[in-house]
Order: structure tokens, then C-alpha cells, then sequence
């Protein structure tokens, strides 16, 4: 075990191997008789989600099932998990094919957090809540006081409605403007509306997701001013 896996309470040196090796690995390795960290991941999404709801419903006895769930998901969405992988160097221990790790698969946010939810889903397998809470507790728990600082539990767009109707303005106003590709696989552009003047326009595999792309823009925009 290197100096850098013992931050990691799995003493199984198979399952830690398994959740660290992501599925290009294996399409480089055929002879590795062992699974890609997927499943493992799915295990720990599930386990990461429930330890972070209990530790918030408990925290906060006073709030809306609506504050609770815009808390859950910045402590358990992908930016929040891949800081903290880095900072545990997971993207050093990832075993990624020649090809993802030129393309930058080390550094790569979304991998990064699904490794992680993989190594929370290996220590749940080989230890249960014993061991998985307490990693959780030491890793996680600590991002809350700067996503509370600094407003990250709101979205784009609330933020950039709040600051909008705080300056005497009407709510900003979303429309589409471009629709790509088939039913199965559409690319939306959508723009975003300041006081009747187009402001940003934003693009994503949804109109949410390309409406909170807008948002995020219009804001930089404006926090530049």
C-alpha cells in the first residue's frame, strides 16, 4: 500500500484495485480479471447520498425539504467530489488508458468524482457505516461552511434572478435558439434575457442545462462590473 492509498480505509488490495481502474484500463489489459470501478460507483452514489442527507436532516431541524436538497446536491455534485479527490491525489492512483490520460483523464472532474464515489462504495463493501461514515464525515462534511459562504447551494439561475430583481429589474427571461441532433442526443442553445436586452446565451444536453449555462454567464457578466 502506498503512502498515498492509506488515506483510503480499504484493506482489501483487490477491491482498491477495482475501484480505482477505470473501464479504458481494461480495454488496454483484456487480461485483467477484474471489473472496471462502475458498479462500485453506483454502490457509493447511493451510500454518499443517503450519510449526507441524515448528517443534514439532523444538522438542520429548521429547514425546507427544498433547502435540505440544494445543500445534499453541492456537497454531492461533481465539482465538490473531484476537489476532494484531488486532494486526496486519486487522479495519481486512477488506472486509465494510454489514450485517457494524454487527453487529460487525470485532471478530468467528472472521472475524478466518480473515483471517488467508487472508493465510497469499496469501503462500504469491505466495511460497512463503521468505516464509510467516518470518511465521509472527514472528506465531505467540511466543504458545507464554504457552500454556504459563498451561496453554491443556489443555482445560476436563482442567483442571477435574485441579483437581477435587487437592481429594480423584472426576471430574466429564457429562450431556446437552437435545437442539434436527434431526439436521443439533442444539443440545446438557449439565451438569456436582462430588462428585455439579451445578456448571455448558453448550451447544453438539456433547455435546464442550457438555461443554467446562460444564467452562469450572465452572472461572471455582471460580477466583472
Amino acid at each position: 500500500m502506498t503512502s498515498l492509498t492509506k488515506a483510503i480505509p480499504v484493506k482489501d488490495p483487490r477491491l482498491l484495485r477495482q475501484a480505482l481502474t477505470h473501464r479504458s484500463w481494461l480495454n488496454e489489459h483484456p487480461e485483467e480479471k477484474i471489473s472496471s470501478n462502475e458498479r462500485l460507483e453506483f454502490l457509493g452514489d447511493a451510500v454518499l447520498e443517503l450519510v449526507v442527507t441524515e448528517f443534514l436532516f439532523e444538522k438542520f431541524p429548521r429547514e425546507t425539504e427544498g433547502a435540505l436538497t440544494s445543500l445534499r446536491a453541492s456537497l454531492v455534485r461533481t465539482e465538490t467530489l473531484a476537489t476532494i479527490a484531488q486532494s486526496l491525489k486519486l487522479g495519481e492512483l486512477i488506472l486509465l488508458s494510454h489514450g485517457e490520460k494524454i487527453s487529460g483523464g487525470k485532471e478530468n472532474i467528472s472521472l475524478l468524482a466518480n473515483t471517488f464515489e467508487a472508493i465510497i462504495g469499496a469501503i462500504y463493501i469491505g466495511h460497512g457505516m463503521r468505516r464509510v461514515k467516518p470518511f465521509i464525515r472527514k472528506h465531505v462534511f467540511p466543504e458545507l461552511d464554504n457552500i454556504i459562504a459563498n451561496e453554491l447551494d443556489k443555482d445560476a439561475k436563482s442567483k442571477l434572478q435574485e441579483l437581477i430583481q435587487a437592481k429594480g429589474f423584472p426576471a430574466p427571461v429564457y429562450r431556446v435558439e437552437k435545437e442539434l441532433g436527434p431526439d436521443h442526443e439533442k444539443t440545446f442553445t438557449v439565451a438569456v434575457f436582462i430588462n428585455g436586452k439579451h445578456s448571455e446565451s448558453g448550451t447544453g444536453k438539456s433547455k435546464q442545462q442550457a438555461q443554467q449555462k446562460a444564467a452562469s454567464l450572465a452572472l461572471e457578466k455582471y460580477d466583472a462590473k
